[in-house]
C-alpha cells in the first residue's frame, strides 16, 4: 500500500531507502548497525493545512498546493552505531529529497537493543565451551535445549571495567524436552556477561558448588501434549456479523459510528492512534492528537544475585513494535476481523513485515442504557464498541493492548499481561523467599511491578487546554445540611509543571479533567474530557535506588507538560545503560506554564505483581485499564440515537 497521508507509517521501501541513504556516507562500513528507523512525523502545527490540502486534492491554488506538497515531504529518523568503536549517531533523512538533512553524534549513549543481538548472543553462548562446562557440571549436556535470555544493564550496575562497552547480562534456561517450556527450568546462579559489540563472553558468574542437591522436579509445562491432565470440554461460541463490519478502513484512516482516527505504528511504541475525533452535529470535533505508550518500566523487587539487575525498559530498550507478534482469527480476535500488517526492520536496515500486526473489530458491550417505565414499558439499547489492538511478546511476558471506542464517546485503554513468570530456585529445600512466592517445589517467582506510561496528547475541541484536578469532598454538617450529606467537587487548575505532577488519591476519588475553557457546550460550561484513573500504585522504591533514578516518571501517577515535538520519551531517548532519567524529570525542572495551552498528559499505571501459585506455569491474564470519558463535551447522552436491537437476536 502506498503512503497517502503524512502520518502513515514508513513502508518497506521507505525503510530500505532510509538505510541506503545513510550507507552512502563513507564512514558507514560493515560494522555499522541500525538500531531504529522510524517516520519523522510532520510538525503538529502543519497537519491541519495538510489534511485540508489532501481532502481537496490540492485544489486550492498553485502556490498553496506547492507549499502543502513541500510539507508533505516524507522523512525518517535513523539511529545507528558502529560496532567497531561503539559510537552512536542519529540522522534525519529526507526520503523525498533522497538525502541526509542532519547528523548528530551521540557520545556516551547506547541505542536500543536489537532482536538480532538477542539471537546472536543466544547462539554465541550455546556454542561457548565455558558455558557448556558450567552446564555439564549441572548435568545439562544437550545444548539444543538451552535458551539464554539477554538483559540490558543500568549504568550504576555495570562493572567498572566494562563501563565503556555495550554489554548485557544473561539468564540461562533449559527445556525439559524439545517443545518444553524453557522458563520452567532456570539455571540458578549462572549468568554470562557479554560484550554485545564483539559478541564475546566477558565473564561467567557461576555460584555452583560441587555436591549441591539436584533441583527438585517441577511441573512447568503448558502445551496440551505435555500436560498430565485432560482438557475440559466447552461448547462452541459463535460470534458473527452476517452483514459485514460497521467500520471503514481507508488506508490508515479508520471510521466507525461517529469516531474517526488514523492508525500509526513504529518500532518503539508499536500502535499509535493519531487525530482522534468524534462527529457531532455535522462537525468533526477533535479529542486527541496522538495516543500511545511511551515507556514500560518493570523493576524486579528481589535483591538476590539472580534478580538485582533485573529492571526492564520494554519500550525504550527493546521496543514494542519490534516485539509485536502476528494475530490469528478465532484465537487472538473474534468476529469479523480486519487486520493491518506492520513493517519494522533488522539491524542491517532490511525491512521485516509483521503480518496481521493490528486487529480491528467490533464487539457487543452489553447494555448501553435502559429504563423501565410503568406506562412506556422497557426501553433498552445494547452498546457495541470498536476495538483496535496489538499483542507484544517480550521474552517470557506477553502484553495485549486494546484501545476501545464506545458509541457514547468513551475511550477505554486496557492492557492484559500474561505469559510466564521469571523464576529461580530457593536457597535451600523448604525455605521461603522473602521477596517472592513459591510457585512449585523449590521454585519461586520474585515480586515485581509493571509501570506503563501512556502518552496522551489530548486536544479537546482544539489544542489550547487546561488540566484540572478533580476531587470529591464531603461537606461538613451545618444549618443547611444538618446530616452532612453534601458532596462537592473541587476542581483545581494545574498552571505549571510542578503542579502538574499529580498522585492518585483514593480518599477523594481523584481524576483529571482536560478542559477547553475557550469552547462552551450548549449549557454554557467548558467542554472537557476526564481521565478516569485505574491501576495506579506507588513505586515503593527508595528514590536513591538505581532503578528509581533511571525511571523517575514512576514517582507520580500523572505528569502534565506543554507539548514539545522533541519530548517523546519519559525516561530519555536512550535508557540502555542509563544512570539517570533524562526525560520528564529534566524537562519539568523548568516548571513551564501548562494553562490554556497545548498540553501532553503522561499517565502512569500498571500492575503491582505480588506473584501467586495460580500464575504458574502460565499466567492467567491480569487486566488493567483506564478511561477517557466525555465530561461536558456533549450537551446530553450522545448515545440517545442508538437504534433498538432486533428482538429475538
Amino acid at each position: 500500500m502506498t503512503n497517502s497521508h503524512p502520518l502513515d507509517p514508513l513502508s518497506a521501501d521507505e525503510i530500505r531507502q532510509a538505510a541506503a541513504i545513510v550507507r552512502r556516507d563513507p564512514k558507514i562500513g560493515d560494522t555499522w548497525r541500525f538500531a531504529s528507523i522510524e517516520l519523522k512525523e510532520p510538525a503538529k502545527a502543519d497537519l491541519p493545512a495538510l489534511d485540508t490540502a489532501l481532502d481537496t486534492g490540492f485544489d486550492t491554488g498553485l502556490d498553496t498546493a506547492l507549499e502543502a506538497a513541500a510539507k508533505l515531504a516524507r522523512a525518517a529518523i535513523v539511529v545507528g552505531w558502529d560496532r567497531a568503536d561503539g559510537q552512536a549517531y542519529r540522522a534525519v533523512v529526507s526520503l523525498t529529497g533522497d538525502e541526509v538533512t542532519s547528523w548528530e553524534h551521540l557520545p556516551g549513549q547506547q541505542p536500543n537493543m536489537t532482536v538480532d543481538e538477542w539471537h546472536e548472543c543466544d547462539e554465541m553462548l550455546r556454542a561457548c565451551p565455558e558455558v557448556a562446562r558450567a552446564l555439564a557440571r549441572r548435568g545439562v549436556t544437550d545444548l539444543s535445549l538451552v535458551l539464554t535470555d539477554m538483559w540490558a544493564y543500568g549504568a550504576a550496575l555495570v562493572p567498572e571495567q566494562y563501563k565503556d562497552r555495550r554489554i548485557g547480562w544473561c539468564d540461562v534456561w533449559v527445556r525439559g524436552s524439545e517443545r518444553g517450556n524453557p522458563y520452567a527450568h532456570h539455571v540458578t546462579g549462572l549468568h554470562p556477561v557479554v560484550d554485545l559489540n564483539t559478541m564475546t563472553l566477558l565473564e561467567l558468574e557461576d555460584s555452583y558448588e560441587e555436591g549441591a542437591a539436584a533441583d527438585p522436579e517441577v511441573m512447568g509445562e503448558y502445551l496440551p501434549s505435555l500436560l498430565p491432565m485432560r482438557l475440559r470440554e466447552v461448547t462452541p461460541l459463535h460470534v458473527t456479523q452476517p452483514e459485514g463490519v460497521g467500520f471503514a478502513l481507508d488506508g490508515h484512516r479508520l471510521s466507525w459510528q461517529n469516531w474517526q482516527l488514523r492508525l500509526g505504528f513504529n518500532y518503539r511504541e508499536g500502535l499509535v492512534l493519531h487525530q482522534v475525533g468524534y462527529h457531532d452535529k455535522d462537525r468533526l470535533r477533535s479529542v486527541a492528537h496522538r495516543l500511545s505508550f511511551a515507556e514500560m518500566v518493570v523493576p524486579y523487587r528481589d535483591a538476590s544475585p539472580d534478580h538485582y539487575r533485573r529492571t526492564a525498559f520494554d519500550i525504550g530498550v527493546w521496543g514494542l513494535g519490534f516485539m509485536t507478534t502476528s494475530l490469528s482469527l478465532g484465537c487472538d480476535c473474534l468476529c469479523d476481523i480486519t487486520y493491518l500488517d506492520a513493517v519494522v526492520h533488522d539491524s542491517r536496515g532490511e525491512p521485516r513485515t509483521i503480518p496481521n500486526a493490528i486487529c480491528i473489530h467490533e464487539e457487543d458491550s452489553g447494555v448501553g442504557w435502559k429504563h423501565v417505565d410503568e406506562r412506556a414499558g422497557v426501553e433498552v439499547r445494547r452498546q457495541r464498541r470498536l476495538v483496535v489492538s496489538f499483542h507484544v511478546t517480550v521474552a517470557n511476558y506477553e502484553y495485549l493492548v486494546y484501545w476501545r471506542f464506545y458509541q457514547d464517546g468513551n475511550i477505554e485503554c486496557e492492557v492484559r499481561a500474561t505469559g510466564i513468570l521469571v523464576t529461580s530456585h530457593t536457597a535451600a529445600p523448604g525455605s521461603r523467599p522473602a521477596n517472592g512466592t513459591l510457585v512449585d517445589q523449590g521454585l519461586y517467582a520474585p515480586f515485581h511491578q509493571h509501570f506503563i506510561v501512556a502518552r496522551l496528547d489530548l486536544d479537546v475541541d482544539g489544542s489550547d487546554n487546561t488540566v484540572y484536578v478533580s476531587d470529591s469532598v464531603p461537606a461538613p454538617a451545618g444549618a443547611d445540611d444538618p446530616y452532612a450529606l453534601g458532596l462537592t467537587v473541587r476542581s483545581t487548575p494545574l498552571r505549571t509543571e510542578a503542579q502538574g505532577k499529580q498522585d492518585y488519591n483514593w480518599s477523594t476519588q481523584r481524576g483529571w479533567k482536560i478542559t477547553n475553557n475557550n469552547v462552551p457546550n450548549g449549557l454554557g460550561t467548558p467542554v472537557s474530557y476526564k481521565l478516569v484513573p485505574g491501576a495506579a500504585f506507588p513505586p515503593l522504591l527508595d528514590p536513591a535506588s538505581p532503578a528509581y533514578q533511571r525511571a523517575q516518571v514512576i514517582g507520580h501517577t500523572l505528569w502534565v507538560t506543554p507539548y514539545r515535538e522533541d519530548e517523546r520519551w519519559p525516561c530519555g531517548d536512550f535508557p540502555v545503560q542509563s544512570e539517570r532519567d533524562s526525560g520528564l524529570a529534566v524537562w519539568t525542572e523548568a516548571d513551564r506554564p501548562i494553562e490554556n495551552t497545548d498540553v501532553v498528559l503522561w499517565y502512569v499505571f500498571g500492575i503491582h505483581h505480588i506473584t501467586r501459585p495460580e500464575d504458574w506455569p502460565v499466567m492467567p491474564s491480569d487486566v488493567v485499564s483506564f478511561w477517557l470519558k466525555p465530561s461536558g463535551f456533549f450537551d446530553r447522552n450522545p448515545a440517545l440515537d442508538l437504534p433498538p436491537s432486533h428482538r429475538g437476536h
